[in-house]
């Protein structure tokens, strides 16, 4: 199951409006965890702990797949993420032979995909308006694409 490319496009936008937050900057905590957090936070506001807790424990096998190091992250019964400090990045540089360099991820990119992938089961559950909702709640200054208005307009 691939993650579409508008939910990749949503994380992102997530990591960086996080990354630029007053909050996130004054914290050790990277901009993801951040990010995971509100969501959670919006979440389990509307849908209970439970809900989001099995959202957040599935998003995270399908997001193990691509990020292997995920497997050292957990999904507490309250949905808090546990072991984020163990995920290493993801190498992306490879040598002319294909090899693996070491090189890094992009900033959050592990983060990235989990993020992706909580909102890719969002939209399938909820539906494009409940989910973008609940996006607006957790961060009310950011701005989403609504696909569904009709008339290229930002919702």
């Amino acid at each position: 199951m691939t993650i579409p490319s508008e939910m990749r496009d949503w994380a992102r936008q997530l990591l960086t409006y996080e990354a630029a937050a007053d909050k996130c900057n004054r914290s050790t905590e990277p901009a993801a965890f951040c990010a995971y957090e509100k969501l959670r936070r919006s979440l389990v506001s509307f849908a209970g702990i439970a809900a989001f807790q099995s959202i957040a424990s599935r998003a995270l096998v399908l997001a193990q797949a691509e990020v292997p190091s995920l497997c050292a992250v957990r999904i507490a019964v309250d949905g808090a993420l546990q072991g984020w400090s163990d995920v290493q990045p993801i190498s992306t540089d490879k040598d002319q032979a294909g090899s693996q360099r070491g090189g890094e991820d992009p900033p959050g990119e592990a983060g990235s995909i989990l993020i992706a992938r909580i909102l890719s089961l969002l939209l399938t559950f909820l539906g494009e308006a409940l989910t973008l909702s609940l996006l607006r709640n957790a961060w009310p200054d950011a701005t989403f694409d609504d696909r569904n208005s009709g008339n290229g307009r930002r919702a």
